[in-house]
């Protein structure tokens, strides 16, 4: 194949662009924010399942308290309702008396320990309320920290993606004034060699392989006329010619 020097060497800017794009994509992939923002929302999920835990028994803990307050209601009136009894007078019978007093002594004792209850699901729901607040209060932060992760991320992504764009427009002004055959075979080799398909002869060493060319390898593309395009025999790269290559 043959092809002008200028477009062997215009070829070169291509795959300097190419290097380019690959590291632009690569760190738009690899910003530490990515992972920052996985952290952080991995603890937020777990954030957020405690918390409806915590709100789940505070709610359960209010629930049980209207009911042990309405039980205590409801022995309080029995009992308002048997000393009203006791005093007016209207129970005459000794026996009937007895049976009132000892009915108001235990409706007391049931009231009292009614009240014990109310008492230990009180503390309870209070312990339940502040898990809620402070599991919320862990919540918010670690949202905001989301938050800040990713403007710092978008921020960073309108920045590379402005790089890329520009590279990108850059690369196609060059490459469309690459013949095509040139460009077709650069192409498969940057695919075949992991993103780098040509690549400059520089004091008689190819930069694509790093390897420097043998005697008779430096012979034959001295012999070589400009317009031939030589390949590394290391690497099978397209090797570019220039002042710098030592020929």
């Amino acid at each position: 194949m043959n092809a002008a020097p200028a477009d062997q060497i215009r070829l070169l800017d291509v795959q300097d662009l190419d290097v380019r794009l690959q590291q632009l994509t690569h760190k738009r992939r690899s910003l530490p924010e990515h992972a920052e923002i996985e952290s952080l929302t991995k603890d937020l999920t777990q954030l957020r399942d405690l918390l409806v835990a915590a709100q789940t028994e505070e709610s359960d803990c209010a629930r049980e308290q209207i009911k042990a307050e309405q039980d205590v209601d409801q022995v309080r009136q029995r009992a308002v309702r048997d000393q009203q009894r006791l005093d007016s007078g209207a129970v005459t019978s000794p026996k009937d008396l007895e049976n009132l007093q000892r009915e108001i002594a235990s409706l007391a004792k049931r009231q009292g320990d009614l009240e014990d209850v109310v008492l230990e699901v009180m503390e309870r729901r209070e312990s339940a309320q502040e898990r809620v607040a402070e599991l919320t209060e862990r919540v918010s932060s670690v949202q905001a920290k989301i938050d800040d992760a990713t403007a710092r991320r978008d921020a960073a992504f309108e920045s590379l993606d402005g790089d890329i764009a520009s590279a990108t427009k850059e690369r196609e002004v060059i490459a469309g004034s690459v013949p095509a055959d040139l460009l077709k075979l650069y192409e498969k080799l940057r695919e075949q060699q992991g993103g780098v398909g040509a690549a400059k002869l520089y004091q008689r060493t190819c930069q694509g392989c790093r390897q420097e060319l043998s005697i008779t390898d430096i012979n034959e593309i001295r012999a070589a006329a400009p317009d031939t395009v030589v390949r590394c025999e290391n690497c099978r790269r397209i090797l570019v010619r220039t002042s710098e290559s030592g020929l």
